[in-house]
């Protein structure tokens, strides 16, 4: 099979790329065709071509060819019935559940092991985003005072940290709608006031942690492309803070603890991240939801449960 998808990142990570590996192990897959620096993630294809420079938000046409088309269930392959149709206790069971039949996952962790990025001590791989989300101004992010204090805790904890967040700049992979809007509006940023700095980045606070290390950088010094450097950092790490979304679900897939800030969406109904939910089932991560209930009403960040979650658990 010649297969061609060009979705959201964290949709294509999660529905696509387990179905290309599924076919691959029945050797029914030719080809792929995908977005510019999705290669990698296709390491058990031989015939791998990126030929779509943008994404699109159409997923249902980005994903004609793959059995799961809709990210946050399959409720007419589990239970035979149109989402619309069902009991509270049938959606309860439905919520991120895909249908599995024609699913399978790749070991990210195993193939991507490595020496070359192992970091000492044990590395807290933290993923962060700055963006306009279909229309709305960016909110579902870690700002200066929630960074700060991770970047502290984890050095009073003897973790190292890999601090990671895309500016929409980076021209080795492509974009979607949103990422493209929010560069065109100016959101390139998270900064703040800090006391006895001024104002600065995110970029710039890591400056100051000797415990904490930009992404960017490890990939501008190891001469790979972004996403070969990216999926060899995190095969080396098995506790993961992210911002939900495909950041969540790309940390998802190496196993270990995964927690995981959610401020809005599907991923907010019950039972989202059961036992069945393809989070768990990507990789048998321990992934731990945190939500903010008050940033959507007030315009201000609520991490307590976020930070609790931290603590409990790293």
């Amino acid at each position: 099979m010649n297969l061609s998808v060009n979705p959201e990142f964290g949709i294509e990570l999660a529905l696509a790329v387990p179905y290309a590996h599924f076919l691959h192990k029945r050797g029914r897959l030719e080809s792929v065709e995908t977005s510019k620096g999705m290669r990698p993630f296709y390491f058990f294809c031989d015939d791998v071509r990126e030929v779509y420079h943008g994404r699109s938000l159409d997923n249902l046409s980005a994903l004609k060819q793959v059995p799961n088309k809709w990210i946050h269930h399959n409720a007419e392959a589990v239970l035979g019935k149109d989402y619309s149709l069902l009991t509270e206790q049938e959606k309860s069971s439905v919520n991120g559940v895909l249908d599995y039949t024609e699913w399978l996952p790749p070991d990210f962790k195993s193939h991507y092991k490595n020496e070359e990025f192992r970091y000492n001590p044990p590395t807290v791989f933290i993923t962060n985003k700055f963006n306009i989300e279909h229309g709305e101004v960016p909110m579902g992010y870690f700002d200066i005072e929630c960074l700060c204090w991770m970047f502290e805790y984890f050095k009073k904890r003897g973790y190292s940290v890999i601090y990671k967040r895309a500016t929409n700049k980076e021209s080795e992979f492509s974009k979607d709608a949103n990422e493209i809007q929010s560069l065109e509006n100016g959101y390139n940023d998270i900064r703040a006031e800090v006391s006895g700095l001024g104002v600065i980045t995110d970029f710039e606070l890591t400056k100051f942690f000797d415990n904490v290390t930009l992404l960017s950088d490890i990939v501008e010094k190891s001469g790979k492309s972004y996403n070969e450097t990216q999926l060899k950092v995190l095969a080396n790490c098995d506790k993961f803070v992210s911002v939900c979304g495909g950041n969540s679900i790309l940390s998802s897939m190496f196993g270990g603890t995964v927690i995981s800030y959610i401020h809005k969406g599907k991923e907010l109904r019950t039972n989202y991240f059961g036992e069945n939910s393809y989070f768990r089932k990507l990789s048998g991560a321990r992934v731990i939801p945190t939500v903010d209930r008050k940033v959507m009403t007030t315009g201000e960040h609520d991490y307590s449960e976020l930070k609790s979650a931290i603590e409990q658990n790293f």
